[in-house]
């Protein structure tokens, strides 16, 4: 539903709301937010709220701090959970400098400004998410442990599923919210668990993401759990993944559909493909951001390696679905959830839209499971593989002119650096493996 801003202020005062969320991300896709009282609605409507954008990660240097936030009225939702001092609803902002510009270092600018540039090729790009997470028991001070809530595999249910009622609420709260819930199971790693939702235009794709991890957060909490987008919180079992179905639509037809093609894929679909893979490993920092995700690109834990396409098999980065018409999309299956969604769908977008309008050729589709194969024949089937840790994917990306565009040169720049900082830390961190291996031995 689109909102506009009289609407907002009306419902606000008709369901007596009495605090209202302003949020936005840092440049890592963590939700911020300022907390206002309905009697501010007008002036933040009125983008007249102002905050230190100084004190948030990447965001301005201090002397130049001052930061606007510009609310979406189309973002506007009651958070639908009981709160003891009256309901309290929330709005998406923008960020704006104070001379009236969209700042370069917010991320949903930063994707609205592709997204921008796809339409005026004439397309529309859709996105449909697939997130996973684990549910952790808490300790008795309430702090998360690794201990999952239950044994259970790949779509088991209850009693062997002890999930399925927090998972059933979050479905609830999630659909409250205007969420439409295609699917919700059991994942394969024990304590691991999948709703799917619908797909949507990108911005409002990238919105929800931030939103589900909320809401699954927050009742999560309420049911004596933790819930995280942790990619791999536990050595040995699969990690927790984010595909992400991506399609471009033209003229209110899908572009990726073509009926005569073998694979009913159109030739747009195929240039969109191999500008995926061209530049996928420019963007495993971003698709890919901590260190802990590459725990979960290793081979035998159903998460990609190689970088290879396939209408048939899972084991590629690039699956098919096999759904066609209006429902072709492509699915790429390295990114976690601990992305930035406006980040990851803004280097998505730029990497297919690059590979079309340089009509890259798309490599023979690899229909064998990779995993199987001898490094020879992946040799000689050009099969390349994913960075191996943080910092040779950020390493890809300071050399990538494509992601510094479709970023910005002020969030490229602070992005890698920040990840240069965060594997430094990492590498200098005296760890328990090491202590456990060396300790007695040497």
């Amino acid at each position: 539903m689109a909102y506009t801003k009289q609407d907002v202020i009306n419902i606000i005062k008709e369901q007596n709301v009495k605090f209202i969320r302003l949020q936005f991300t840092d440049i890592f896709g963590q939700l911020k937010n300022v907390t206002i009282t309905s009697n501010q609605i007008e002036k933040a409507l009125d983008n007249k709220c102002m905050f230190d954008g100084s004190s948030i990660e990447g965001f301005a240097r201090i002397e130049e701090s001052d930061m606007y936030l510009y609310p979406d009225p189309d973002t506007f939702v009651i958070f639908p959970w009981k709160q003891e001092d009256g309901k309290i609803a929330r709005l998406i902002c923008d960020i704006y400098t104070p001379d009236g510009k969209p700042f370069e270092g917010c991320p949903r600018n930063i994707l609205k400004r592709n997204l921008k540039a796809a339409a005026e090729l004439g397309y529309t790009f859709n996105v449909g998410p697939e997130l996973e997470f684990f549910l952790f028991l808490t300790d008795e001070k309430g702090k998360p442990t690794t201990k999952t809530h239950d044994d259970a595999g790949y779509f088991d249910l209850a009693p062997i599923d002890l999930g399925e009622n927090a998972r059933r609420d979050m479905c609830l709260t999630l659909e409250d919210m205007g969420f439409e819930i295609e699917a919700a199971h059991h994942e394969v790693a024990r304590g691991q668990h999948e709703i799917d939702f619908k797909y949507a235009e990108a911005l409002k794709t990238a919105d929800n993401i931030n939103t589900f991890k909320l809401v699954v957060k927050t009742i999560a909490q309420k049911h004596g759990l933790h819930a995280t987008f942790m990619p791999k919180p536990i050595f040995g079992i699969c990690g927790s993944g984010m595909h992400v179905n991506q399609s471009l639509f033209k003229n209110g037809k899908n572009a990726f559909y073509n009926e005569k093609d073998k694979l009913g894929l159109s030739k747009l679909a195929y240039n969109y493909i191999a500008g995926l893979m061209k530049h996928i490993k420019s963007f495993s920092a971003i698709s890919n951001p901590l260190v802990n995700s590459y725990k979960r690109l290793v081979p035998g834990y159903e998460a990609p390696v190689y970088i290879a396409w396939s209408a048939r098999n899972r084991s590629p980065l690039v699956r098919i679905p096999a759904a066609r018409g209006a429902s072709t999309r492509i699915e790429l299956r390295n990114p976690d959830p601990s992305a930035n969604p406006y980040f990851l769908l803004s280097a998505c977008l730029a990497a297919g839209l690059d590979g079309i309008k340089n009509n890259l050729k798309a490599a023979k589709s690899t229909d064998r499971n990779i995993y199987e194969m001898t490094k020879e024949e992946k040799d000689a089937a050009g099969i390349d593989n994913l960075p191996h840790n943080l910092i040779n994917a950020v390493k890809a990306m300071q050399k990538s002119e494509l992601i510094k565009k479709t970023l910005g040169l002020h969030a490229f720049n602070l992005y890698t650096q920040a990840k240069i900082n965060e594997w430094d830390d990492y590498r200098t961190k005296v760890h328990q493996w090491e202590i456990d291996e060396y300790l007695i031995k040497y």
